[in-house]
């Protein structure tokens, strides 16, 4: 009976982190075959738990489903999983590349998969892994236009929205514009929250009016119920992984030549973060930054 209920396809997820382990549990959840692999064991159960088939390799995962999502922590684990997968000599796969990296490098790995007879998308996600959890992700797809469309039902089985944003490459270029916002907004949130503690307001007050008023963002409302509580634990993001992606964005606006200020200023805060060894923590953790360079500690507030 379970396996009759999977009637909406079969669907392949290699990398089964924050994001990847996200995406397989609402397509389960969904009804929809998914087989997955990660290098981690751990994952792997995780996974395995919530109704994933697991696979014995990158290849295996795409032997076994018509489309395949990548996300990966690395560009070299692209390269790695699309020479695996144009070894196995299998049959017109498609490849949806879900990982924030540079356009040269899914480049390259395009090229790898294209002479295999694969076809690939590039298609970064915009959202927390907060959203990926509730499936209230944005998809920015670039590629095939025809192929996009048709994957718009699997889309929205783990996703709010995928937008077809042209020629491969454009998703990824989206994604930078969008991520740059989400570093600056992070960043911001941090400062006006401590600003108003340390002028003795209470941590939830500030929450709760910043978000009935003007100054609320996306990324307030995401980040900032953890600046409320100090606690950065429930990782959506890790510091560590963000500066990878930051790095991405700044060294491609730096390429067309644009100046970028407000994200320039942003980048020392998570540079403090990752040596205050904050790099495991969730990038609200540039609160707890901040604090401390105002000399702030919670429970001595000024009146």
């Amino acid at each position: 009976m379970a396996a009759a209920k999977k009637s909406k396809g079969t669907v392949g997820v290699i990398g089964l982190g924050i994001m990847g382990g996200s995406f397989a549990r609402n397509l389960v959840k969904a009804g929809w075959r998914v087989v997955g692999y990660d290098l981690s064991a751990a994952r792997r159960r995780e996974a395995q738990a919530a109704g994933v088939e697991i696979a014995a390799s990158p290849a295996d995962v795409a032997a076994k489903a018509p489309t395949v999502l990548t996300s990966l922590p690395k560009p070299q684990a692209l390269m790695e999983v699309a020479r695996a997968l144009a070894a196995a000599k299998l049959k017109n796969k498609l490849i949806v590349e879900m990982s924030t990296f540079t356009i040269a490098d899914k480049e390259k790995a395009q090229k790898v998969l294209a002479k295999a007879g694969h076809t690939m998308l590039d298609t970064p996600v915009s959202g927390t892994g907060a959203q990926a959890r509730s499936g209230d992700l944005v998809f920015y797809a670039s590629g095939n236009p025809a192929i996009i469309k048709n994957l718009k039902p699997m889309f929205e089985a783990f996703g709010r929205h995928v937008y077809d944003v042209g020629a491969f490459g454009n998703g990824s270029k989206m994604k930078y514009v969008a991520n740059l916002l989400v570093a600056i907004n992070n960043v911001a949130s941090a400062e006006a929250m401590v600003l108003g503690m340390k002028s003795g307001l209470p941590p939830q007050a500030i929450f709760d009016l910043v978000r009935a008023g003007a100054g609320n963002s996306r990324v307030f409302e995401l980040r900032a119920p953890m600046m409320v509580k100090g606690n950065y634990n429930d990782v959506t993001m890790k510091i560590d992984v963000w500066d990878k992606d930051m790095q991405v964005i700044g060294d491609y606006a730096r390429k067309i030549k644009v100046p970028t200020p407000m994200f320039d200023a942003s980048k020392p805060i998570y540079l403090k973060a990752m040596k205050s060894g904050l790099g495991a923590k969730d990038t609200a953790a540039v609160c707890a930054v901040l604090e401390k360079m105002a000399k702030f500690k919670r429970g001595k507030s000024k009146k």
